[in-house]
């Protein structure tokens, strides 16, 4: 795809269906790996989801071990350094797969992901070479120490320390780290540390024999209780000057770039949650019998059926868009000569901000899913005897890890609007043009042809309230706009709407293009839904922002505005839902 779109461009830029990855695209060999880790679920993981939660001693190393051997440890690890080096949407695939895995899936995530990838990206030849193969293999576990008891979302304000020994051979490191997954059985840590006096963190590779490294017993969770989380502490343990990872006072840079990458790995993983306590939801529906039917039978249950459905397709949508873009905006640096290394961390840094969207709305999917899994399943669900109690009390971890959803919300406004001011996005000029269509005669033109050719309608306009409302914001409060995190948190959920909105629109037009109106029936019900219920979301998100900071003839020019660019026409959700509902139902699965 040569056509390669920006981070945050989706704004300001129409993309066509054919400038997007669908899920329908998958290759022979992709499918295969997509197998591979389904069939390590079924066969590993959930005949012992209640041995993993108890924490038996060595069971989860032992898993672990298994997912190595089959190389699921080293997806993306260059094949010169023992590993599979698949493309990142493939790494997004199998995340994906393994992620309805519970605490396994967290164990799997930590090790492959902030456990692996800072060394991977940031490690130099020798470094590497000593302990990536070991990494990918399986061999050895890794964990990463960044969190602190008064540092969470505030990294940077760590107080762990390290100072050169007398001799220079050696960095000493004394502190306490907390929340550390995979801590119970690490051979390998990252550790984020301050040298001296220094103002930001710099990052060493710790090996977890150290002298001096002791453990608090394992914290007491409400879920992913199979996962080992400690405190670990550091007294005194000598750290070889050679495991100083990339530069001094690098380390908060390299924790912010390695969380991008999490970030839209937490939505791939919860994507798969998602679908099987769909998959969960619907089988439940199809058995349980009340006043002689099977609930399935219902409308109500119909309605959360679908909804879980809708929510869940739509995500997957968004999320495999960003993994193709990433991969292009990597190919394209790599053909400008970069390294793969370096342009792997670029090419995911430019679409930041929407890895921190991907991460929201990916968290909140599985949250709503499995919130409805144990309403579907009424006195059932609050039993430890059904799947979706475990299902519930696991997915609650995801809109705290990886920064808050809070965080990222704000972190979302704040990525998109440093590229608008170094120049790398003009979002100015067509938010201007916004304000000025404010003033004129609405142009209601044409509406585009196809079964969504409304909803490409209503997308423009979903985008100029994303652009009416962020720029009014920037020009009235300015200096201010960062403490004013209301505000912040509104405009990230238009942003997040509009986001998905358009990808779920592209993957159906692509499929209809393929496939055909009739063969695309259900998702075709399906984008209708989502567009119908955005219009309502973004109306409110709009309008608590505007009535914060506008007021008089401004405010109220910029409500009615909102009110033009928020209009659809009459839709009859009820039947697009219980289309969608009624596929399921026959399938006894998520059917898509």
């Amino acid at each position: 795809m040569s056509n390669t779109i920006k981070g945050g461009e989706f704004i300001i830029r129409e993309t066509k269906p054919e400038d997007i990855f669908t899920p329908e695209e998958w290759t022979e060999e992709q499918q295969m790996i997509a197998s591979l880790c389904d069939d390590f679920i079924a066969q590993h993981v959930t005949p012992n989801l209640d041995r993993i939660d108890k924490m038996e001693e060595g069971l989860m190393v032992d898993i672990l071990n298994k997912a190595g051997e089959l190389g699921l440890l080293g997806m993306s690890v260059p094949t010169d350094l023992s590993g599979m080096g698949v493309d990142f949407k493939t790494s997004l695939l199998a995340t994906e797969y393994l992620g309805k895995g519970h605490s396994f899936s967290v164990a799997f995530g930590a090790h492959t992901g902030i456990g692996t990838l800072p060394l991977l990206y940031y490690g130099n030849e020798e470094q590497k070479q000593k302990y990536i193969p070991k990494l990918a293999s399986g061999e050895w576990k890794a964990a990463y120490c960044l969190t602190e008891p008064s540092s969470g979302s505030d990294a940077n304000s760590g107080k762990t320390k390290a100072v050169l020994s007398e001799d220079g051979k050696h960095y000493i490191l004394n502190g306490q780290k907390m929340w550390i997954t995979n801590g119970g059985f690490a051979d390998f840590f990252t550790v984020f540390a301050k040298i001296d006096d220094d103002k930001k963190l710099t990052a060493f590779l710790v090996e977890g024999n150290s002298e001096g490294i002791s453990l608090n017993p394992e914290e007491k969770k409400m879920g992913i209780k199979g996962s080992s989380t400690r405190q670990v502490f550091f007294n005194d343990v000598k750290v070889p000057v050679e495991n100083l990872l990339s530069e001094r006072e690098n380390g908060f840079k390299i924790a912010l770039n390695i969380l991008n990458i999490g970030r839209i790995k937490l939505a791939a993983g919860v994507l798969g949650g998602s679908k099987q306590s769909s998959t969960d939801s619907i089988k439940y529906a199809n058995e349980r019998e009340q006043f002689g039917r099977p609930i399935s039978k219902y409308g109500a249950i119909r309605h959360k059926i679908a909804e879980q459905i809708i929510k869940t397709y739509v995500l997957e949508s968004a999320m495999y868009r960003a993994g193709q873009n990433i991969d292009d905006a990597i190919a394209d640096l790599v053909a400008g000569g970069m390294d793969k290394g370096k342009a792997t961390l670029k090419g995911i840094e430019q679409f930041a901000a929407e890895c921190a969207m991907l991460k929201v709305a990916g968290s909140e999917c599985l949250d709503y899913v499995t919130d409805e899994a144990v309403q579907i399943y009424g006195g059932m669900g609050y039993s430890a005897e059904s799947p979706v109690e475990r299902a519930y009390r696991d997915a609650r971890i995801n809109r705290i890890f990886e920064g808050t959803n809070e965080i990222n919300r704000m972190l979302t406004v704040d990525m998109i609007l440093k590229k608008a001011l170094k120049g790398e996005l003009d979002l100015m000029g067509p938010a201007q043009a916004v304000a000025g269509e404010l003033m004129s005669i609405p142009d209601f033109g044409d509406t585009p042809e196809g079964p969504l050719g409304k909803e490409e309608g209503y997308l423009k306009n979903f985008k100029k309230v994303l652009l009416m409302v962020a720029g009014s914001a920037v020009q009235k409060l300015m200096q201010t706009l960062s403490k004013e995190q209301e505000v912040l948190m509104n405009i990230a959920d238009i942003a997040i709407a509009v986001y998905q909105a358009e990808s779920v629109m592209l993957r159906v037009q692509k499929k209809i293009a393929k496939d055909g109106e009739e063969a695309s029936a259900n998702e075709i019900a399906i984008a209708k839904t989502y567009f119908y219920d955005a219009a309502d979301a973004i109306n409110k998100f709009g309008k608590d922002a505007i009535n914060s900071f506008a007021d008089g003839d401004e405010g109220r020019m910029m409500l009615v505005g909102l009110k033009r660019f928020t209009k659809v026409d009459p839709f009859n959700a009820k039947e697009a839902r219980q289309l969608i509902a009624q596929t399921a139902i026959e399938k006894n699965a998520y059917p898509l």
